[in-house]
């Protein structure tokens, strides 16, 4: 497994506007200090490409309710994303979504 393990954290909100007082001022202190603003999400990243660098992004989308967040790591192959999968099953996770392919990403996304 890569020692980059850390992908990304969706907050899941149902307020743009309230959520981004805070996220806003708080994540920039972090170092998420670039900010790119869609329809429906806000992503907040340190430097370089959003696809090859750690990001929180806050999602409003239909279908989400706030608080149901997302916690993404990084790993090598599709092996070790099950592999991660079931120890994370095994230790008692209760909302777990996949291991599947997510092309509604990036194609490959897996």
């Amino acid at each position: 497994m890569s020692i980059h393990h850390f992908d990304h954290v969706d907050l899941r909100v149902s307020n743009f506007v309230e959520a981004r007082k805070f996220y806003d001022v708080f994540l920039p202190a972090l170092g998420f200090s670039n900010i790119r603003v869609a329809e429906t999400e806000v992503t907040y990243y340190a430097e370089g490409e959003r696809k090859t660098t750690p990001f929180i992004g806050l999602n409003e989308q239909p279908g989400h309710r706030g608080g149901a967040n997302r916690l993404a790591f990084w790993a090598d192959t599709e092996e070790e994303v099950n592999r991660l999968g079931a120890i994370i099953r095994h230790a008692g996770a209760q909302n777990v979504e996949g291991p599947e392919y997510c092309h509604e990403y990036t194609p490959g996304y897996y």
